[in-house]
Order: structure tokens, then C-alpha cells, then sequence
């Protein structure tokens, strides 16, 4: 499925792709030899991906083996709460430097993904889209990079907090919430909706682990 892709994405981006859509999971084996038969590339830029998915944090030794990294607790907790700061500010600066023509897309995005709201694979995917157009309308490079690091690590958490029941319906209304904000221009309001949006992801996020752990 990736092979005719690879002209167009580096092998960075496809393993990185794969790890996000869940076609390697947390534990997961990566073998460089599979992997460039599976993308029809060389083995050296593969080397070369893994090296640097190691350096980020999202693969981990196995002895000599390199395998998708996972999360515990602790480190899920620390996550977050960077996650909240970063996508707070994000929604602050947006409400400051956002475009009208900005504004319109998320409006627009929010309005699109009532339509998935029982589906929560392809809703995760949107609300990736959602909170990266929000990224972008803060202007700032740096915080971009930084918050781009962040939802890659979130490729490491084996399901979606928009998988609880009913918990799209929320998120949804949560968003609105972000972009009445951000086009009300009230920066303090819009940093606030977007960090209680992330909060109340998180708490859900435990509640699935807690149910997870329960099941084992």
C-alpha cells in the first residue's frame, strides 16, 4: 500500500505514517530489510529513518532490535501536559494572528467533522487536521516544530480518546468552542477552551487504560 507512495514521501515520513495509522504498534519489530521491501526503497535511507525515530524517542532498543516505542503513566502524564501548554499558547496566538480566510477553514473543518462523529478513526485523522490548522494560524514557526514533536509522540498511544462512547459528540462541541474564541479574537478564552479540550481527553484517555488494565 506504500510502495507507490515513496516517490512522493521520504522513508521517514512513511514509517512514520505507518506508526500514526496503526499499521505498527507499540512493541512492534521494525527489521530494516522489511521495511525497504515493504516501501520500495533503498535499505540506507531506512537506516537513516530509524536512526532518527530513535533519536525522537518513538523506537526503543530490544536487545539489538528496534521496536515502536510505548508509553507508561508516567511519561503519557508528561505528555499531556506539555501537550496543553503548547496547543493552549497555539490557540492564543491564533486568536491574535489568525486570518479571516484561517478562521473560515477551521469553522468549515468543524462543520465537516459533525459527519464523523461515529467514527472515530476517521474522526482522529480529522482532528489531527483540525489542531494542525490551528498550529499554523498561530504564525509561529518554532511553536509549530514543537508541537509537531508532540502529536508524533502521540502516534505512540495504542487507541484514540475519540473512540470512548460519545466522546466525539463532546470533542466536537468542544472545538466549536476554540473557534468561537478565536474568531471573538479573545486570546485568554481561546488558550483556556483548547487547554480544557486536552484535559478532558486526558481524563478520558485514563479512564480506557484503567478499563485496559482491568481486562489483561
Amino acid at each position: 500500500m506504500y510502495q507507490n507512495r515513496s516517490n512522493q514521501k521520504d522513508a521517514y515520513a512513511l514509517i512514520l505514517e505507518a506508526i500514526d495509522v496503526g499499521v505498527y504498534k507499540p512493541g512492534d519489530r521494525l527489521v530494516e530489510s522489511d521495511l525497504a521491501e515493504q516501501f520500495g526503497v533503498s535499505r540506507t535511507p531506512i537506516r537513516e529513518a530509524l536512526q532518527r525515530l530513535e533519536t525522537q524517542s518513538l523506537l526503543e532498543r530490544d536487545g539489538r532490535s528496534l521496536i515502536v516505542a510505548s508509553l507508561d503513566h508516567n511519561q503519557m502524564a508528561e505528555l499531556y501536559a506539555v501537550r496543553s501548554e503548547l496547543e493552549g499558547l497555539a490557540a492564543r496566538l491564533a486568536a491574535k494572528h489568525a486570518t479571516s480566510e484561517e478562521v473560515k477553514v477551521l469553522r468549515e473543518m468543524v462543520a465537516a467533522d459533525d459527519a464523523l462523529v461515529d467514527k472515530p478513526v476517521e474522526l482522529a485523522r480529522a482532528n489531527r487536521r483540525f489542531h494542525e490548522q490551528i498550529h499554523l494560524a498561530s504564525h509561529n514557526r518554532y511553536l509549530v516544530q514543537q508541537l509537531d514533536l508532540v502529536h508524533r509522540t502521540m502516534a505512540l498511544m495504542v487507541s484514540t480518546s475519540l473512540s470512548a462512547q460519545g466522546r466525539g459528540r463532546i470533542a466536537q462541541a468542544e472545538h466549536k468552542k476554540i473557534v468561537d474564541a478565536i474568531e471573538r479574537r479573545d486570546e485568554e478564552a481561546a488558550y483556556k477552551a483548547l487547554r480544557e479540550h486536552i484535559s478532558v481527553a486526558f481524563v478520558t484517555r485514563l479512564k480506557q487504560d484503567a478499563i485496559q488494565r482491568e481486562q489483561r
